[in-house]
């Protein structure tokens, strides 16, 4: 997988909670400039564990549902799944090795 799966209320279930491999979740926003850094090492690490990890992002003024469901308050906020459990939860810029950290600790 090359870009993050983007994700929205209608298949959230099916990608993140029924996935069998780990699943990270970007929840942001197209006005945060944070979330506009992040995009980028997200196609990278999407590249770099696209075997062990589905990297996927959830706009959250599209997707509320969602966003209120898991309490999405700030953004970005980053969410690893497995086996529909929260495994790792971060809100706030992120720089790569952090996000690869979060990753690393998943895929472990």
């Amino acid at each position: 997988m090359e870009k993050p799966l983007i994700l929205t209320d209608v298949n959230f279930k099916k990608e993140v909670l029924e996935s069998k491999e780990p699943v990270l979740v970007d929840f942001w926003a197209s006005w945060c400039p944070p979330c506009k850094m992040v995009e980028p090492m997200l196609e990278e690490l999407s590249r770099q564990y696209g075997e062990k990890i589905k990297i996927t992002r959830m706009n959250v003024d599209q997707n509320p549902a969602s966003a209120s469901i898991y309490q999405i308050t700030g953004v970005p906020t980053f969410i690893i799944f497995k086996f529909s459990e929260i495994v790792g939860r971060r809100t706030g810029a992120q720089s790569m090795e952090q996000i690869e950290e979060m990753i690393r600790e998943a895929v472990g």
